[in-house]
């Protein structure tokens, strides 16, 4: 009889392939060029829709990283196409970074710079170059990273200023988005930009931008984490004092407790590894006050005090990463078990078996959020591919 371990891995392997990189192949692919910005709950493809910079970005990581691990020229495909268009239509090559949005027609919309897009833009090129060893595709990745660090870093504070007009003079309204607190410095951010330079040192062994991955450790350890709540702090003002105190994000919370550690790994460095692991426990065990007896976790809990229920797909999905990693690594024996009970609730709860991909997540009433994008701006084939990627990298399938 097969183990659990083998029957998780062949689970995930079958979604992966069969569900959601099909439902990014046979239904994103834009024929005048990239993908279409957007498609609804109820399936509904918007091919006017502007196209978003991390949506694309996401997009180009996912057929990457698909490609760098089956080597199948479908997402070889998929990738070179994200890879090309992100580059000529999302690229600023006036003033560097990257747009935030395009029309459908490629032309620049908002062109604003959210220190966020270009983290992700960061992201996915470099895994585009791990995948192929594309030397533009390295060139534009690290002309990314130095424009952050000359124009968007704060180097009397520390860390990176949320957001910047296009030529990178100050805006009033940095948000993220309209769910957001206009904040100068937010850790969602800072945690992708983390992410982003840790993908880059892999392909691109550049002394400085190891100092600035380990800058990045130590604003999480030292500012971002909050040790007497045991979670991260979400929006600061630009000395790092927290503005939503008492707000927690569980899924940033126990996404965080392995990006942290991944992080350190990919440095190599022995010191950053200790110094983030203390922090990585604290966390994954913070975030687990957000799980329910289905497996699920709900979204966190608002400034008011206020829980909010909802069971979106992407914190799903880093629920089973990050206890994997902490089963793993953190030495959270528990782990493991909650990984597979989340599995089972993606099985059950958000996995759309009828249209494909996977719902926006599921309201506090367990109902399935078809209000929101199939695929979009925010919808991306991004946090579950990698859920899938790191299952089965972890169990050597």
């Amino acid at each position: 009889m097969p183990r659990r371990t083998e029957i998780f891995a062949s689970e995930v392997r079958k979604e992966l392939e069969e569900n959601i990189l099909r439902f990014w192949t046979d239904r994103m692919p834009d024929p005048s060029g990239g993908f279409y910005g957007r498609i609804s709950g109820t399936g509904h493809t918007y091919v006017e829709a502007p196209k978003g910079a991390v949506l694309n970005a996401r997009i180009l990581w996912a057929f990457s990283a698909a490609y760098l691990f089956f080597r199948d020229s479908r997402y070889l495909t998929e990738a070179s196409r994200a890879a090309e268009y992100f580059i000529r239509h999302f690229i600023d090559s006036k003033y560097g970074g990257a747009y935030w949005t395009v029309d459908a027609s490629g032309a620049r919309l908002d062109d604003h710079k959210q220190t966020y897009a270009s983290a992700f833009a960061i992201y996915g090129l470099s895994e585009y170059v791990m995948a192929t060893g594309d030397a533009e595709a390295l060139k534009q990745a690290v002309n990314l990273y130095r424009t952050l660090e000359t124009k968007a870093s704060d180097p009397e504070c520390g860390g990176y200023v949320e957001a910047l007009a296009r030529d990178w003079s100050p805006l009033e309204d940095m948000r993220l988005s309209d769910k957001d607190m206009n904040a100068a410095k937010t850790m969602n951010t800072h945690l992708h930009v983390l992410e982003a330079y840790a993908n880059l040192y892999k392909v691109w062994k550049d002394a400085g931008l190891k100092d600035r991955i380990l800058h990045l450790l130590g604003l999480f350890t030292a500012r971002i984490f909050d040790s007497g709540t045991g979670h991260l702090g979400q929006f600061f003002d630009r000395e790092w004092k927290h503005l939503d105190s008492g707000s927690f994000s569980y899924g940033h919370d126990i996404e965080a407790s392995w990006l942290l550690l991944e992080a350190a790994f990919a440095i190599n460095d022995i010191d950053a590894v200790n110094m983030v692991s203390k922090v990585c426990r604290a966390l994954a065990e913070s975030a687990s006050e957000g799980m329910l007896s289905d497996g699920s976790m709900i979204h966190g809990i608002a400034p008011d005090g206020t829980r909010d229920g909802e069971r979106q797909w992407w914190v799903q999905a880093e629920n089973v990463v990050g206890n994997l990693w902490a089963w793993r690594y953190l030495g959270r024996r528990d782990g493991a078990e909650k990984a597979l009970s989340c599995w089972e609730y993606i099985k059950s709860s958000i996995i759309d078996r009828e249209h494909g991909e996977w719902y926006w997540g599921r309201d506090a009433e367990d109902r399935p959020e078809l209000s929101e994008d199939k695929a979009g701006l925010w919808k991306c084939p991004y946090h579950n591919t990698r859920m899938c990627l790191e299952v089965l990298k972890m169990f050597g399938c």
